[in-house]
């Protein structure tokens, strides 16, 4: 009598045509059913004949509403900027647009902010997609892994040369911008912070970095060569490297890495330090 196991298909086994066809008409079905919830299927569709029953609008209205929700309270910042009507219905076009792959609503809305920035009606709003831009990023640095911090006084504790072939691993819940032109981070941040908008926005370029150092996301603004210094990191570079690329500070050093360097590891932008001999 042959073994139990012996008379199991092999987990290994490539699937035979039955297997296939049953694969290929789930995702079928998927697809039309996606399809179905906003109108665009053909109406002699097997599907059509579902989507026209009376129970399907109410699914397909609960799942609108439902993605809506999750975009309003993923990008806070910019309905506050736009009011409730006119962001609901540029979150409904985005929804048909870009249904939600996964279950966890939380991580729903990537690519909003490239959205806005092609919205027609956002044209009079330049900065309307860098703030959802940093909203994204305040959600990424809520989500991300939890991680050391690295210690204010490690760098402090390397020689010349392995500062100069340090390689610093950005922190996983830090997110960094530059906005060339606009002060979208000014913008953001006082809404953020309940803040009226001004009248003094200076209109220049920004950059700002969002941490979350110890289970709380914070913000600041950032000197755009520190910002670039983060993207050097993330890459993997040595320090050596990054810092001679970038520009020539001021005269009077107030720009430079020795300013804003401390103030990056104070904030907890970096989890550890590789190489210099580590």
């Amino acid at each position: 009598m042959p073994r139990m196991r012996d008379s199991l298909p092999s987990r290994r086994s490539p699937p035979d045509e039955t297997e296939r066809m049953a694969v290929s008409q789930l995702a079928d079905f998927q697809r039309d059913f996606t399809a179905a919830l906003f109108g665009e299927i053909a109406d002699d569709s097997p599907m059509a004949r579902i989507a026209r029953q009376a129970g399907f609008d109410v699914y397909r209205n609960s799942v609108m509403v439902a993605c809506v929700d999750a975009l309003a309270a993923s990008y806070p910042s910019v309905a506050q900027l736009v009011g409730d009507d006119w962001f609901r219905d540029a979150a409904a076009i985005f929804v048909r647009q870009r249904l939600p792959l996964a279950g966890a609503m939380a991580r729903y809305g990537e690519g909003f902010a490239d959205f806005l920035a092609g919205f027609e009606p956002a044209r009079e709003l330049p900065y309307l997609s860098g703030v959802a831009q940093l909203d994204r990023l305040w959600t990424e640095a809520h989500l991300a892994a939890d991680a050391p911090v690295l210690d204010a006084g490690a760098l402090g504790d390397l020689s010349p040369g392995q500062l100069a072939a340090a390689v610093l691993v950005p922190h996983p819940a830090a997110r960094w911008a530059t906005f060339a032109e606009l002060p979208v981070y000014t913008i953001w941040r006082r809404h953020r912070e309940g803040l009226s908008p001004g009248d003094d926005l200076s209109w220049q370029g920004e950059s700002a970095l969002l941490v979350r150092p110890a289970g709380r996301v914070s913000w600041q603004a950032l000197e755009r060569d520190a910002a670039t210094f983060m993207s050097g990191c993330a890459e993997g570079r040595p320090f050596v490297d990054i810092v001679d690329a970038l520009p020539e500070p001021p005269a009077d050093g107030s720009a430079g890495p020795g300013q804003w360097l401390p103030m990056l590891v104070a904030a907890g932008a970096f989890t550890r330090i590789e190489g210099a001999g580590r």
